[in-house]
């Protein structure tokens, strides 16, 4: 809230788009449901193809079908400009290293430093960068202790990006 004029201009984050090609509305589409286990729901009747997926109630990843036929292609270093990632409060760290082991999905972990927390990242088909952040209370108490000696390392998210595309 801006004290001085007590207004409060942003809530929370309504949504996040994900604008890409008809062809690629599919791949980017599975990962989001499949993957993470968003749902879809009700989406307006835009003049072009897309998805609302929704986390409970909410159409938080609009997936867009629109992009520009001069647009360019997905760089194989999965560039995003400036953007850098999207992150959701998760829960089930360990469930979901198993799932992503079963479908084959790269990902990164790291504790983030001083907090008690640690972070999944992914990549989905469009090249953004997918944070899931865990409590580390769901983790078995020797695994927390590992985590703890490791939350003195630097954090990855200023070292090289472990999931770019070669």
């Amino acid at each position: 809230m801006n004290e001085k004029k007590g207004i409060r201009a942003v809530k929370r984050l309504a949504h996040f788009t994900v604008r890409v090609f008809p062809e690629e509305l599919s791949g980017v589409r599975s990962f989001y449901v499949d993957v993470l286990g968003l749902r879809e729901g009700r989406r307006p009747t835009f003049d072009f193809p897309g998805h609302w997926l929704y986390i409970e109630g909410d159409p938080i990843v609009h997936l867009a079908g629109n992009a520009p036929l001069e647009e360019k292609r997905m760089e194989p270093d999965f560039s995003t400009g400036k953007f850098n990632h999207v992150a959701f409060d998760a829960i089930g760290l360990l469930a979901m290293r198993e799932h992503l082991g079963r479908l084959n999905v790269p990902y990164s972990e790291a504790p983030v430093p001083g907090f008690p927390l640690t972070q999944i990242f992914i990549r989905d088909p469009a090249g953004i960068m997918v944070e899931l952040t865990y409590d580390i209370n769901e983790l078995p108490p020797e695994e927390q202790a590992l985590l703890a000696e490791t939350m003195r390392r630097p954090h990855p998210m200023g070292q090289p990006d472990p999931l770019a595309r070669k």
